[in-house]
């Protein structure tokens, strides 16, 4: 049906015929009303029909002149680039189709690319996919036949379009962007575009995989934020967090407190049931934690068993310490581990922002410094800071330095304590025991010192250098011709768990020539609870080595009879405070461990003795040996020499 008759066409009819481009003409019923013989050759014979059926609407009408590039598997094969124009005073629009070819040796670049490169390549034209290589179409799950045509934007996350869109308008190479799989797996991708050589509006890009690189960068990213056993925010980020706390309220006048916290009995938790189960109780104290805490707080773990918490919006201290009496009470519900269930508390202390700090460093070492008196005084509280505390959290890290320069400066001594056998009098031990002369501090007490170094890890060389002085001592009295006696040296849980503890104590015994009968480790009683096989093991080396092995202490932990009847051990200590507080409701307790011991042939020495009364009840229960004031107390070596020719007690 021919519709020349209703309609001159708005062009000359020679240029019509011959125009070698397709060329069409259709009515606003989008029926197509004239071809010329290039459109015939191409599309068929059409007049009539609508145009619809080979170019969506969107693509050719328009009210002025537009330009799309189509890929049509329908009723025409391949890709197109059309040129449309709605005619003024004119019911028709024109629609030029130019079959857009992909020359020859541009395909044959595509193909060798794809053999030899992992980055893709496609060619677009406003967003719409003209072609694309196998490598680029298989990075989102596809075919490159099943692409063509495709707008870009549909491989792409929708926060990313933008990404795309900056592309389009500009030749660079862009961050990452997010795409889309068929699965709907996530592929991350870096794009170069550029301008293609015979078609200005059509563009090559290239495309390179960088799926893998950008999630290591997050598993980095993640690792430097993020506390990799309980997946809390770290200490880095926490200080952040608060500085930038303190950049906002430094402008608002808000008020915000810092809750330093602290796992009450942490470590001896971990000394008795052991290091796994102590990471497992950190994963559930930090998951309870995580619950207590809501959106104007932030949770993060400092390191070891202390965490921090930011609390932000508050009006008064008063407010502060009530979420912090909160995270205390949470901890009243046991906590389950491994179908176990243990009670643990928590010590909380508190700054204040302002009032108490605005840096950083100052609210985190002021609400450590509070949680330190805390842990010190009662624990399973809390504490406000207060200017007092300063002094003695100075005093405590100024222990601290000096205690790493202590060694090397000979500023500390060892002094020994004698032990007597009760039946015969005579000397058959020294207990080694450390002391520091600071040149301007005087005597420091052990108990100032000692848990500095046990926190801080300076307790294994600290130990070490006791063990070697005690055997080089001991070993020059035997050579000055007293009687050989054994000394007895206290290994810290930290030496202790080392594993290489034989090694080194071996080591020492060959350096200093002394008899290793004559060496005697004391651990304490909850050392020896701890990870049964591994001490077992640990024992039976040193006891092949030829070490004396006691239990310091005893009384005061958790002990088992079953463990100390396979414990390789020569001695039990029994601790102090039986001998000394309440001796006639605790007389029941000595008698027991010393029959105790004498059925498990081992020796049992009493600690503490300042009493004759004491030293009386002692031999009267058969009990082996004795130290303490009632006979001497801890001498330097130059003092002793007379004891070993004492026959006497007292």
């Amino acid at each position: 049906m021919s519709y020349t008759s209703e309609k001159e066409l708005p062009i000359h009819e020679w240029l019509y015929k011959h125009l070698n481009d397709p060329l069409i003409f259709v009515n606003e019923e989008h029926l197509i009303v004239r071809c010329n013989p290039s459109a015939v050759q191409l599309m068929g014979e059409v007049e009539g029909s609508s145009v619809d059926i080979f170019f969506p609407r969107e693509k050719w009408r328009h009210g002025k002149e537009s330009h799309q590039v189509l890929h049509l598997n329908k009723k025409l094969k391949g890709t197109f680039h059309l040129k449309s124009l709605k005619l003024e005073d004119e019911a028709l629009y024109a629609i030029i189709i130019v079959p857009v070819s992909i020359p020859e040796e541009h395909r044959k670049i595509l193909k060798e690319w794809d053999q030899v490169r992992s980055e893709g390549v496609v060619i677009h034209e406003d967003g719409v996919i003209v072609d694309c290589d196998s490598t680029f179409a298989h990075l989102f799950g596809h075919e490159p036949e099943d692409l063509r045509g495709t707008e870009v934007y549909q491989l792409v996350d929708r926060k990313h379009h933008q990404r795309v869109t900056n592309l389009s308008m500009n030749d660079e190479e862009s961050p990452p962007i997010k795409g889309m799989g068929k699965n709907g797996n996530a592929v991350f991708v870096e794009v170069v575009a550029h301008r293609y050589a015979q078609n200005d509006l059509v563009r090559v890009a290239i495309v390179r995989d960088v799926t893998e690189r950008v999630h290591n960068e997050k598993k980095i990213e993640f690792m430097s934020y993020f506390d990799e056993m309980t997946d809390l925010p770290n200490r880095l980020y926490f200080n952040e967090i608060l500085s930038q706390a303190i950049q906002e309220a430094h402008g608002n006048g808000e008020k915000f407190a810092v809750h330093f916290i602290d796992i009450d009995y942490f470590k001896q938790i971990n000394d008795t049931l052991g290091y796994t189960f102590g990471d497992k109780l950190l994963q559930a104290c930090a998951s309870r934690l995580k619950k207590t805490n809501g959106s104007t707080t932030f949770v993060a773990r400092l390191g070891g068993d202390e965490f921090l918490v930011l609390q932000r919006y508050i009006n008064s201290m008063e407010e502060a310490e009530s979420h912090a009496q909160s995270m205390i009470d949470t901890f009243k519900q046991p906590v389950t581990i491994d179908g176990y269930d243990l009670f643990t508390t928590i010590s909380v202390g508190l700054s204040y922002y302002p009032f108490q700090g605005t840096t950083v460093d100052e609210l985190i070492k002021k609400a450590d410094s509070a949680m330190y008196t805390v842990k010190e005084t009662q624990r399973n509280s809390f504490m406000s800071y207060d200017t007092s505390m300063t002094e003695k959290f100075e005093n405590m890290l100024s222990i601290e330095t000096n205690l790493r320069k202590a060694i090397e400066r000979d500023e500390l001594q060892v002094h020994y304590q004698p032990q007597k056998s009760i039946l015969t009098g005579k000397v058959v031990g020294m207990e080694a025991l450390i002391r520091w002369h600071h040149p301007t501090r005087g005597v420091v007490s052990p108990s100032e010192f000692i848990p500095i170094a046990e926190k801080n890890g300076l307790i294994v060389e600290i130990g070490e250098w006791v063990m070697r002085e005690a055997c080089i001592q001991n070993k020059q009295w035997q050579d000055q011709g007293h009687p050989p006696v054994i000394v007895g040296v206290n290994l810290s849980a930290l030496q202790f768990h080392q594993k290489d503890i034989v090694q080194r104590v071996k080591r020492v015994l060959k350096e200093t020539g002394l008899d290793p009968h004559y060496l005697e480790l004391e651990i304490t009683e909850s050392m020896a609870m701890s990870n049964e096989e591994y001490i077992i093991k640990t024992l039976n080396d040193l006891r092949n080595l030829g070490v004396h092995v006691s239990i310091d202490d005893f009384g005061t932990g958790y002990s088992s009879l079953k463990y100390l009847s396979r414990f390789p051990v020569s001695k039990l200590k029994i601790d102090k405070a039986f001998i000394n507080e309440n001796q006639e409701q605790n007389q029941a307790i000595v008698k027991s461990i010393i029959h105790m011991s004498h059925s498990l042939n081992m020796k049992v020495i009493a600690e503490g003795v300042e009493t004759a009364e004491q030293l009386a009840f002692l031999k009267a229960e058969r009990c082996d040996e004795m130290q303490g004031y009632y006979y001497s107390r801890p001498l330097p070596p130059e003092e002793l020499s007379s004891i070993f020719t004492r026959d006497h007690l007292h």
